[in-house]
């Protein structure tokens, strides 16, 4: 969703943008802040626009809260409290991420267990609404959220072999890092500086520990690779607890996950109607 963001979002390029349609691409300032409740607010305006022309909206990426946020709705939480925020990183920075997560343990268990200790914009969203609305945010989850309405969804997963998923997670670490990912990277801290939050996201947060000084550029690309990996395998837990989805044992460019994808979506649609 960030402009200027290219390498290290592995973003669509110019030809296959040009092949169909891509939305929500280059939407965001890089001095801006998207939450999931916002994601979804767009998403949902874009869905009604594909099908106000009779097209089929695809829906595709990997960022579980999101795509919940897109199909299930979210609460109204409380607004963002930059004070409470500010003094949370302090503690972080002194302490550690394992620090706030004991927090969020007392405060919501539930919301800990589903929260890993090194995704620290949503400890501190978490902790933020226990504290602003003296409830724990698993509660708030299960209370006033409005689900996409007006769709039929058909949820379509791949589960590629676990090995052959972290050699090619690992290829495109180096493909990102020779493609110019440091480039990039400090023209972007140069232009944004620190307050840029996507320079905070894998790929490039190792992009300027390198830059500063703290790794070399083998252990970068190596750190990078690593996180990559660990996220990877949390999206394979949070996905596999979604209801409903069409597991394909392979990557989405084998011509057997895309027959039996396409298998899937006949037999769905004929079902349908």
């Amino acid at each position: 969703m960030y402009r200027e963001f290219e390498i290290g979002t592995a973003k669509p390029t110019r030809a296959e943008r040009a092949e169909i349609p891509h939305h929500l691409l280059d939407c965001v300032d890089p001095l801006a802040n998207v939450t999931a409740g916002e994601y979804a607010r767009q998403a949902r305006q874009v869905l009604r626009e594909i099908t106000a022309r009779s097209h089929l909206p695809i829906v595709s990426g990997g960022t579980g809260l999101y795509l919940r946020a897109l199909l299930e709705g979210l609460f109204a939480g409380p607004q963002r409290s930059e004070d409470l925020r500010k003094r949370l990183r302090q503690r972080t920075e002194a302490r550690g991420n394992e620090y706030l997560h004991r927090i969020l343990r007392r405060l919501d268990t539930a919301a800990a267990s589903r929260i890993h200790a090194n995704d620290l914009p949503k400890l501190i969203r978490a902790i933020e609404v226990c504290l602003a609305t003296r409830r724990s945010m698993t509660d708030l989850w299960q209370e006033g959220r409005e689900p996409l309405k007006g769709f039929r969804v058909l949820r379509l997963g791949l589960n590629p072999e676990r090995e052959a998923l972290y050699t090619r997670i690992n290829r495109r670490a180096e493909q990102m890092f020779a493609g110019g990912l440091i480039a990039e990277t400090q023209a972007l801290q140069e232009k944004y500086g620190p307050p840029a939050h996507p320079l905070s996201s894998l790929g490039y947060k190792q992009a300027v520990q390198h830059l500063r000084g703290e790794l070399d550029r083998a252990a970068a690309l190596q750190a990078a690779q690593q996180v990559h990996r660990n996220y990877a395998k949390r999206q394979m837990t949070w996905f596999r607890r979604e209801p409903d989805v069409h597991w394909f044992p392979n990557f989405g460019d084998s011509t057997a996950a895309q027959s039996e994808a396409m298998e899937t979506v006949n037999s769905w649609l004929a079902n349908a109607s």
